[in-house]
């Protein structure tokens, strides 16, 4: 069965507020064999969102309403469907007590608006709400000589998501036909997306019953497998089928076939090799360690490291001799390999990682522009560093930046 989730609200459509809601729900769905074919925002105008409605349920067998429920006169959701469908609104008593006994519980004096939120459509069934004022409404009516499921849910995520899992996913599983999702997330670091596209396209087009989504950020190329059957062992099949051929395409690009993050990875080939590492920062400011240390347990493998922005902190820290950075430059391959060497030697870590780089948006030349970055990895045995020029602003140049720092650690402990 399809899916539509239209989230209600004017403010959903600024820069201010996100719609958080329909990830959640979409989640929840996917786990009982619904596929969400649509997502809609609208404002608060009615007219929109009775042509949303009747567009949604044109095309989907269950829509899901998030928000437009509260007491205000732009909280029109009841209303819209109302019209939509061609229902009436009746005022419930038990719905109107309750609110009087909630504003009685705050000693407050309820507003008269608020008693909109008792409002109920012809023939729903009212779905408690233990967290808001405003309760969801279930509804199982005939459009266009189909049969549609239309729930009303509250907008805040404290009062969307427990009311969802406790109202709706039980009554949805005695509905849904026995469907089951299996899902995989795939990984790749540093591999452009259009390369990825060629050699992966070849493969996953080849599994039409396989939806494959390929996503890119900052050197990161995620790859979403999902497949719907009647049974796991049959969907679990289809989509480890078509894990493998990727992972074989992507060779060595491949870090994780499980949805770890890149971090996560390293991690695991430190601990696996029973090594330490250490870090030494200058453009990236710190992003590499943040992002090591937001995995539990990082302190296992992880040292610690500096911030060297300035010339006299790297040699203050990781020892980078003031020579070295006169005559090459403090963003240079010689100067990141004596970071990574220099941290490494002073932390006693068995791999030490230096990062110097043009950040920008100033600072750069015409021999070294803004996004040129040198990394260097530095062990016991070799100290090697890699230049890369990343293009975009500042916060994606340090984004790339630190992608490819943590994807040459990898590599190395491979």
């Amino acid at each position: 069965m399809k899916s539509e989730i239209i989230a209600v609200g004017s403010e959903l459509l600024t820069p201010y507020r996100q719609d958080t809601n329909s990830l959640y729900l979409t989640e929840k769905l996917n786990e009982i064999g619904v596929t969400v074919a649509f997502k809609t925002v609208t404002g608060d105008r009615r007219k929109d969102l009775v042509n949303a409605i009747r567009t949604a349920l044109g095309r989907v067998d269950i829509l899901i309403l998030i928000g437009g429920l509260g007491p205000t006169e732009d909280d029109l959701t009841r209303e819209a469907v109302a019209e939509a469908l061609s229902l009436t609104l009746r005022r419930d008593a038990t719905q109107v007590a309750a609110l009087h006994a909630r504003a009685a519980a705050w000693r407050i004096t309820m507003p008269p608006n608020n008693l909109k939120q008792a409002d109920v459509l012809e023939g729903a069934t009212l779905l408690p709400n233990p967290n808001g004022s405003a309760p969801g409404q279930w509804l199982d009516v005939t459009f266009a000589d189909y049969r549609k499921l239309v729930m009303l849910i509250p907008g805040p995520p404290h009062e969307c998501r427990p009311l969802f899992d406790a109202e709706c996913i039980t009554r949805l599983r005695e509905i849904v036909p026995a469907r089951v999702i299996a899902k995989r997330t795939l990984k790749a670091a540093m591999i452009p997306e259009s390369q990825a596209d060629k050699l992966l396209a070849p493969i996953h087009t080849t599994y039409p019953d396989v939806e494959t989504t390929i996503l890119a950020h900052a050197g990161d190329i995620q790859l979403n497998l999902i497949c719907v059957k009647s049974s796991q062992e049959a969907a679990e099949q289809r989509v480890d089928e078509l894990a493998s051929r990727v992972e074989e395409a992507l060779e060595d690009w491949l870090y994780s076939s499980q949805g770890e993050s890149l971090e996560q990875i390293v991690l695991y080939y430190l601990g696996l090799r029973q090594a330490t590492l250490a870090v030494a920062e200058s453009c990236t400011g710190g992003l590499i360690a943040q992002r090591i240390t937001s995995v539990p347990g990082a302190s296992r493998s992880f040292l610690g490291g500096a911030i060297v922005y300035s010339d006299a902190l790297k040699a203050a820290f990781a020892g980078v001799p003031a020579d070295l950075i006169a005559q090459h430059g403090a963003v240079s391959a010689e100067v990141a390999k004596s970071l990574a060497q220099g941290i490494r030697l002073r932390t006693g870590a068995t791999l030490g990682l230096g990062v110097t780089g043009v950040a920008g948006p100033t600072g750069g030349s015409e021999a070294k522009p803004v996004g040129r970055v040198y990394i260097a990895v530095s062990d016991a045995q070799k100290n090697e560093a890699l230049e890369r020029t990343f293009r975009g602003d500042r916060t994606r140049i340090r984004e790339w930046a630190s992608q490819q720092a943590l994807d040459l650690v990898r590599k190395r402990l491979m």
